[in-house]
């Protein structure tokens, strides 16, 4: 019955990216990149913004979810730093591919928040906010072994993100209690209701669907990685140090996401190879429509 109601909850997102790719050929590639850029630049955001603000926090929140999240992340990527043997020969296109070990689809993240009774929107807006830096640290860091960026042009890449300015301004709104009056917070709500439907579409038309049929061992260990390993680690974490159910539930989640979506842009912006970036984030996807809602019937049963 839990199982049930899970996939009753994740199969209108899932349907959702499927009628992206159906519909993938109505627009343009430029009019699809256009979309990612409005869903990067404002829909997320802002949907990041009203998700953290909405709801009281408290600093506990921030150090109990900020640290666990980028442990998580460290974790992720040390457990991938051995397909490096097997991976491509060229160092930066590793790079562009190890990304997608660590980085995590922000959508679907709000997507499956939503089928958990033990924990909301709010925690994993505290959760998404305090690991997108570090994600894009990381990200980045590794991309510029092989590329040519300044230190001076990686932190203002990361400081200028727009998932970061949203999410310190979202939490620091919780954090002082101060309620927006509902007219000026309503566009911010209207926009965050758009951002899951359009960038669950644009991950369904820029899709590569033929891509588990080329899933190789590099593919698939950098996959299991993020879909397996990490949220096994993570439950047997939480268990181990008796993590509140609530907390336990939203770092599993977390940790169980399909990598991020637009992964491959930040590899091509460094001159990694696009395609197999943009294959590792198909396969993802993808998989994650089978070990997802798993992962989420282990939170339920077990905690």
């Amino acid at each position: 019955m839990v199982f049930a109601v899970i996939l009753m909850g994740l199969t209108p997102s899932f349907l959702m990216v499927g009628l992206g790719g159906l519909l993938r050929q109505r627009l343009s590639p430029a009019a699809w990149q256009g979309l990612d850029k409005l869903n990067f630049e404002i829909l997320f955001p802002a949907l990041l913004f009203f998700a953290a603000c909405n709801r009281p926090l408290a600093f506990t929140d921030l150090l109990r979810i900020g640290p666990a999240v980028w442990l998580i992340m460290l974790t992720a990527l040390a457990l991938s730093w051995p397909a490096r043997r097997f991976g491509p020969p060229r160092f930066l296109d590793f790079a562009g591919a190890w990304q997608t070990a660590w980085r995590f689809n922000t959508a679907i993240a709000f997507v499956a928040v939503g089928t958990l009774s033990l924990a909301g929107a709010g925690e994993m807006a505290v959760a998404v906010g305090m690991a997108v830096p570090v994600a894009n640290v990381l990200a980045v860091s590794a991309l510029s072994r092989g590329g040519s960026l300044s230190l001076k042009d990686t932190t203002l890449k990361v400081l200028l993100n727009p998932f970061l300015i949203a999410s310190v301004a979202g939490v620091a709104v919780g954090l002082s209690g101060y309620k927006i009056p509902a007219p000026v917070l309503a566009p911010a709500e209207m926009l965050a209701q758009a951002a899951i439907p359009i960038a669950l579409l644009s991950i369904g038309a820029t899709m590569n669907w033929q891509a588990l049929g080329r899933i190789d061992m590099f593919n698939t260990y950098i996959c299991a990685t993020g879909l397996v390993l990490s949220p096994a680690l993570t439950l047997a974490a939480c268990t181990l140090f008796s993590a509140p159910p609530a907390l336990a539930a939203v770092l599993i989640l977390f940790s169980a996401l399909p990598t991020a979506s637009a992964a491959h842009v930040l590899a091509a912006g460094f001159g990694a190879d696009r395609t197999l970036a943009a294959t590792l984030i198909a396969q993802s996807t993808l998989l994650s429509a089978v070990t997802l809602p798993l992962w989420i019937l282990a939170i339920e049963l077990w905690f």
